[in-house]
């Protein structure tokens, strides 16, 4: 059990159960561990952290790895400040012991805040704290969890999302994004990039981010000969006259069938296809180059700035201009590269 000398840091406590996955307890850990670390060189209050499960002692992950963990009851009386609930690649024995749920549906409301990652999404909602609210897990098990608990709303493509108290992750290293985000509501953005830079991961994936792109999703979901299309698109975004006319004669079909054809099998009609290519492009550009943003947009099959900025709000909430000051790896590397710098000179 980890345990902390300081009386005033938050108690954060990862719930371990038999078969979770290694890293989404551990991700997460990882980053309160070092940002503990950043606010006690700096005369503040870190994390108590605590690694629990229903009986303590020895919990075996997925991986194989046997991880050392304190009895949760021992923590009854402690005032919690947040809990991270992992997952596992299969959830139906821990949801089916039922033990875990209890704890959770007694003990979360006492608890500033709880969050998941991956597959803990169903634990939380077994015990009824997504009711009403928003949530994700990973994307292969999004629509299992919309089937089984019609009181929340799945949001399938979000990286991590906070509702209210209660904040859910995708898959795996989401959890990650998950608890950088947790870092920064506490310690402000200065600890969370400090932390990001350590770790040598990106600070940090915006919440609505897709989980995955949209060239591999389309690659598993549809035929090969969609699976030329796609490729073909990502190629010649900045062609303007990605229509369905021109789509449909790429695959050698008639419009209205293509049109027909294409959104039974992918799920979206091809011009909101053709919008998501583009912004998956010019977020990718925004992230990774200097080129400026009317660049881009023209680049990306926008045509203006304007044109993108609304695309981006209505999918991201956020301006082009905005998302690259929150998420470009270039600032971040620079950065990182200058402090670099001063300290080794």
């Amino acid at each position: 059990m980890m345990t902390s000398i300081d009386p005033l840091a938050r108690c954060a406590l990862f719930v371990a159960f038999e078969g979770m996955g290694l890293l989404d307890l551990t991700g997460p850990l990882t980053v309160f561990w070092s940002a503990s670390k950043f606010m006690e060189q700096q005369g503040r209050h870190g994390y108590a952290r605590h690694t629990v499960s229903l009986d303590g002692g020895p919990i075996l992950t997925a991986e194989g790895v046997t991880i050392e963990t304190a009895p949760i009851s021992q923590f009854e009386s402690v005032e919690m400040d947040t809990i991270v609930v992992p997952g596992a690649l299969n959830m139906e024995p821990t949801l089916a012991d039922g033990r875990l749920v209890r704890w959770l549906e007694a003990h979360a409301s006492k608890a500033r805040r709880t969050a998941s990652v991956c597959g803990g999404a169903f634990l939380l909602a077994e015990a009824g704290l997504l009711d009403g609210r928003r949530a994700v897990t990973h994307w292969a098990s999004c629509e299992l969890l919309d089937q089984r608990y019609e009181s929340l709303t799945v949001e399938r493509d979000a990286i991590f999302i906070q509702d209210g108290p209660i904040w859910t992750s995708a898959g795996v290293s989401a959890g990650i994004d998950l608890a950088l985000a947790l870092i920064q509501a506490d310690c402000g953005r200065d600890i969370a990039m400090q932390v990001a830079r350590e770790l040598v991961i990106y600070m940090k994936r915006p919440g609505g981010q897709s989980q995955f792109s949209e060239l591999l999703q389309s690659q598993t979901l549809t035929s090969t000969a969609f699976e030329n299309l796609h490729i073909w698109i990502s190629n010649n975004l900045s062609d303007e006259r990605l229509n369905v006319d021109l789509l449909a004669e790429r695959v050698g079909m008639s419009s209205r069938n293509f049109a027909r054809s294409y959104k039974a099998k992918t799920g979206r009609t091809p011009a909101k296809a053709v919008e998501v290519f583009r912004l998956e492009a010019a977020r990718r550009l925004l992230e990774e180059t200097e080129q400026g943003v009317d660049r881009i947009a023209r680049n990306c099959g926008f045509g203006d700035e304007e044109r993108m900025r609304t695309t981006f709000q209505r999918h991201l909430a956020i301006s082009p201009r905005d998302y690259r000051r929150r998420f470009s790896t270039r600032s971040v590397t620079a950065t990182a590269s200058a402090q670099g710098g001063s300290r080794h000179g």
